[in-house]
């Protein structure tokens, strides 16, 4: 081992040198040095023998294993040798200090180790104000470097602190930096002390950066690991205490299931955050509490939800069509709204359409074409009926701080459902009502409306629920009584009443069979005929669906399962004939209209809420002052259209060859039998001016004729609705002849045509026709006005 004195060299302008890999040897440090590579080592003991003094650069890139001129920086440290070792394995260690910044003149020697020409490059010292300030900072920063963590040791701190020279201070604190090679050749080429020590600043702050972004990170890291353990310390502390309270297990597995039960119900992110919440204010509750038992119940719902769960659907438009064929008879237009509404969702794949509300009257199938539509879907069908719902709560449910509070019926549906998309029908929508309790059909806009309903709110659940996958179809029986804003939702699907025979097939096809099986018979204990069929529909049954129809034909099937018990063994026929001993007398009498043809009775068509209907319009004269006496429960409106028929009578009091006086002398009274009925709206008005014109003029009304339509003070005849509904109504009671409005033609296209050849039909548009088809002529020997009184 060799020792060098330093102050006894002077640098020569020739030296030897070592490449260096992934290091730089800054001046007035020493650092050992492992020398492996030939060239090196020669270049070591070349430098021995002379100097002891060597050139150190470093290598441009550390791979490369034999570096060449082009290879090496330029600028680099001449360093003596302090001290060398040779190593058994033919490589050396030696310990140098570095002297003096170098630059390489020019290559002397490449072999068999680099020699050089060096110029020794002279460090311009300049200690002014700002120099020292940047070296107060530099120390600073190194400062805070170590107290983030860098592993810098304490005597190197010291050292630091220690040091006056600008340049000898970058020089040592860049070398325990932890910096890339060209950064740290960049701080050996600055000459200038400022220059030197402001790149080192630079590079100081980035390193200060990466380890306060280190630090937060771990101290982030540390304060996780610390919360989890001090959770599972105070979880092991509450299960110590509710050890010692006796309600440990039950309630941990009980939380633990309900836990488990939670994650695999797939809810939303946010629904699952709300679920865990209550959870843990369980946990934590014991389990007398009376919360307790209300959390559970609300875990309960949100657990049973079908949050992700759907009806995996096969829509075949066929399938479909046949289905609907299957279960329902006639409703053509029906079925044909019905399967573009189903085609339009198999091209989309969506049911953000409008929805579909069925309105007509009562036992036409509106109910039960939901279910076909749900069973060609392949979904599951719910059905609520809101008929007399008050309420706003049944549909959106109550807060949970009420007392046995739950969901609303539609979630309660869902939840029954058990998926998320299941066809969901809400019958009787015209029957909802309101008062202090809230409006049920405001509520009722969001849950039909596409646009919002993906995000029903329920104010039990307190979480949205989706319903956009939900394919809501709603019934009713007239729209007057649905909100504008409801019914602007929906696509209005009208339904009317059926002929005799559809009712005929339909009871042949399925109400038969259906009661048949229900009373525990077969086809050989029953034989209804077709002429006691159709007798039913007639005299004992007046309606324009086929509730009534089926009731009769269960009071038959349940006469006969009784004869059977007793012992009938034959089969029993039902005829036209025996009809009247199993449903007593007729209930209603089926022809025409009127028996005969008579002076002041006028048979008129209305329409109800469970079809069309015919009705007789009386008038008779009475001695009396010109009063209008209107009985039979009549509405305001069709008060007034009386009093428009009695003001065109009297208009009109010459053409009809009556006194033109005749009000003063004499009352009128205008009567509509069944009082008990309420009756109301303009389509009676040219039926009470007939009655008015026939009972003054005293000609007979036809009696095969019915007609229907609102009159005006001059006798227009205008429009009125409900055209099928009454000409089915007509057809049913046997009249042959029809009067209506002119403007209500185009809505004969709705009714059958075999309605439609067995009745005639008159269009007018003026009372002064409806009269001339409606009164019998007036007889040659008589002359047809009123007697009036003379004066004195």
């Amino acid at each position: 081992m060799l020792e060098v004195d330093k102050e006894e060299l002077i640098i020569p302008e020739e030296l030897p040198l070592i490449p260096l890999r992934d290091m730089i040897i800054f001046p007035n440090l020493v650092v050992p040095l492992f020398v492996g590579r030939e060239r090196s080592i020669s270049a070591l003991e070349a430098a021995m023998k002379e100097e002891h003094i060597v050139a150190l650069v470093t290598q441009k890139i550390a791979e490369v294993q034999e570096p060449e001129l082009e290879d090496l920086y330029q600028v680099g440290t001449a360093a003596t040798i302090m001290q060398e070792l040779k190593i058994p394995d033919g490589t050396a260690k030696a310990l140098v200090e570095g002297l003096s910044r170098i630059e390489i003149v020019e290559f002397t020697q490449t072999e068999p180790y680099f020699r050089v020409k060096i110029k020794v490059i002279g460090e311009e010292e300049e200690k002014d104000i700002e120099v020292e300030a940047l070296m107060r900072n530099l120390v600073s920063q190194f400062e805070r470097a170590a107290s983030l963590g860098k592993p810098i040791p304490q005597e190197v701190l010291l050292a630091t602190a220690n040091i006056d020279e600008p340049s000898r201070l970058a020089d040592f604190i860049a070398f325990h930096l932890n910096l890339k090679i060209d950064e740290k050749q960049q701080i050996i080429e600055a000459v200038n002390a400022r220059d030197r020590l402001e790149r080192v600043s630079s590079f100081l702050s980035r390193e200060l950066e990466i380890l306060e972004i280190g630090s937060k990170i771990q101290s982030r890291v540390k304060e996780q690991l610390t919360k989890t353990q001090k959770e599972y310390f105070l979880r092991e502390q509450l299960k110590a205490i509710q050890q010692e309270l006796g309600m440990s297990d039950e309630q941990a597995a009980e939380v633990d299931e309900l836990r488990s039960k939670i994650k695999s119900a797939k809810m939303p992110k946010a629904v699952n955050e709300k679920a865990l919440k209550e959870l843990d204010r369980l946990a934590k509750m014991p389990q007398a509490a009376a919360e307790s038992a209300v959390i559970r119940t609300y875990l309960d719902w949100l657990i049973g939800l079908p949050w992700q769960k759907k009806s995996k659907q096969k829509l075949d438009l066929k399938e479909a069509s046949k289905i609907l064929d299957e279960d329902h008879y006639g409703l053509e237009n029906v079925k044909k709204r019905v399967l573009e509404y189903l085609a339009v969702h198999k091209l989309t794949e969506k049911m953000k359409g409008p929805i579909l509300c069925f309105v007509g009257p009562p036992g036409t199938g509106k109910t039960s074409i939901g279910k076909s539509i749900a069973r060609s879907l392949g979904r599951k069908f719910v059905r609520i009926s809101l008929g007399g719902v008050h309420d706003e709560a049944e549909i959106r449910g109550h807060r949970r701080t009420y007392v046995g509070a739950l969901p609303g019926r539609i979630v309660q549906a869902i939840h029954q459902a058990g998926t998320k998309n299941p066809v969901f029908m809400l019958d009787e929508i015209d029957k909802v009502g309101a008062d202090f309790r809230g409006d049920p059909t405001a509520a009722l806009l969001e849950v039909l409306d596409p646009e919002q309903n993906f995000a029903f709110s329920d104010h039990y659940l307190e979480v949205p629920f989706d319903l956009s996958d939900v394919v809501f179809i709603t019934t009713a029986n007239m729209l007057e009584t649905i909100p504008p804003a409801l019914r602007d939702r929906m696509e209005i699907i009208p339904y009317s009443g059926y002929t005799e025979e559809d009712k005929v097939n339909i009871a042949t096809e399925y109400l038969i069979p259906k009661q048949v099986e229900t009373h525990g018979l077969s086809q050989d204990n029953i034989l209804i005929e077709e002429g006691a069929l159709r007798k039913i529909i007639r005299e004992y049954s007046r309606e324009a669906g086929v509730r009534d129809l089926e009731r009769k034909i269960a009071s038959l099937c349940r006469q006969v399962a009784r004869k059977v018990v007793e012992g009938e063994k034959k089969r029993l026929k039902i005829t036209e004939e025996n009809l009247h001993e199993y449903l007593g007398p007729r209930q209603f009498r089926y022809g025409l209209a009127e028996e005969a043809d008579e002076v002041g009775v006028t048979t008129g068509l209305a329409w109800t809420q469970v079809g069309g209907d015919v009705l007789s319009v009386e008038a008779t004269t009475l001695s009396g002052k010109g009063k209008l006496i209107l009985t039979g429960h009549l509405g305001e409106v069709m008060r007034e259209s009386a009093q428009a028929a009695m003001s065109y009578v009297r208009s009109r009091a010459e053409m009809l060859k009556i006194d033109k006086h005749f009000y003063s002398e004499f009352d009128i009274h205008i009567h509509v039998p069944s009082g008990a009925i309420p009756k109301d709206g303009p389509s009676a008005g040219i039926t009470m001016a007939t009655s008015l014109a026939s009972a003054l003029t005293k000609r007979p009304v036809r009696r095969e004729v019915a007609m229907t339509g609102e009159i005006t003070l001059r006798g227009r005849v205008l429009p009125i609705g409900g055209v099928k509904e009454k000409v089915l109504a007509a057809h049913r009671a046997g009249i042959k002849e029809l009067i209506l409005p002119e403007e209500n033609e185009k809505d004969l296209e709705l009714v059958s045509q075999e309605v439609k050849e067995e009745l005639k039909f008159h269009f007018v548009d003026h009372m002064d026709k409806v009269l001339e088809l409606a009164l019998k002529p007036e007889k040659p020997a008589r002359k047809a006005r009123v007697a009036v009184k003379k004066k004195a």
